[in-house]
């Protein structure tokens, strides 16, 4: 059923899409002419290749091509800018125009083609990567990878264990008696100029519990000052 129109229905109406009405059931028309349903669309292939029959007795091989390769000239890009700018052109636009109106090609070599002809390969010859040999599966299924990885383990750790036997051997820690023995004592600097009524006056402050205490933290200060820096020996130990 198709839908009513009031008024008079041109031809032009019919075949612009905005005027054209659905009808019921149908999808809308976009208002082209159509050829009949007997219309096939497509190309019919034409092909004279005589079958099956011929393609059991024969076969057809496309001809080799021309060993001569005919190469189109290129354009000499270098020369017209050459020539653009000796016309006193400026901008690129000016330059895009004067090479779309003027042609210079690049000469023909002497030698031929540039491309090298293709190396010519043995019909034998297989490409690709060689396929990995294949693993024996008594080495898998007697665990021979795994014997094979404990034993570079166990190779790793002998050589670490003799190495540090061999820093442990050589090696022979510091002490305090060894630094003493290395030490070099140093001179004792002149003491500093005191008026004559200073230098007899005693301390202010004692510190110690008693004279027994005193002479003995001064009796190590001294024995170990000999090996130390400074002025008052309590800095590092000099050592060579």
């Amino acid at each position: 059923m198709e839908a009513t129109q009031v008024g008079v229905v041109r031809d032009s109406m019919r075949a612009n899409p905005l005027l054209i009405r659905p009808a019921l059931g149908k999808t809308t028309s976009k208002g082209l002419s159509l050829p009949g349903p007997d219309f096939v669309y497509g190309s019919m292939p034409v092909t004279h290749d005589g079958g099956v029959a011929e393609a059991i007795s024969h076969w057809h091989l496309p001809s080799p091509p021309s060993t001569v390769c005919r190469r189109r000239v290129e354009k000499d890009f270098v020369a017209l800018n050459r020539e653009g700018v000796k016309s006193g052109l400026v901008t690129a636009k000016e330059h895009h125009q004067y090479r779309a109106t003027h042609d210079i090609r690049l000469a023909p070599s002497k030698g031929g083609s540039r491309m090298s002809a293709p190396s010519r390969l043995p019909l034998d010859m297989t490409f690709g990567v060689a396929t990995r040999p294949s693993t024996p599966i008594s080495e898998l299924l007697g665990h021979r990878y795994a014997q094979i990885w404990l034993e570079d383990q166990q190779a790793k750790d002998r050589n670490l264990l003799e190495r540090r036997k061999k820093r442990q051997l050589g090696h022979i820690p510091e002490t305090c008696t060894t630094l003493l023995r290395k030490c070099q004592p140093l001179e004792e600097p002149a003491a500093l100029w005191k008026l004559p009524r200073f230098q007899k006056v005693g301390p202010a402050l004692d510190t110690f519990r008693d004279p027994g205490a005193r002479k003995k933290a001064f009796h190590a200060h001294f024995s170990d000052s000999a090996a130390r820096r400074g002025l008052l020996g309590q800095g590092t130990y000099n050592v060579n």
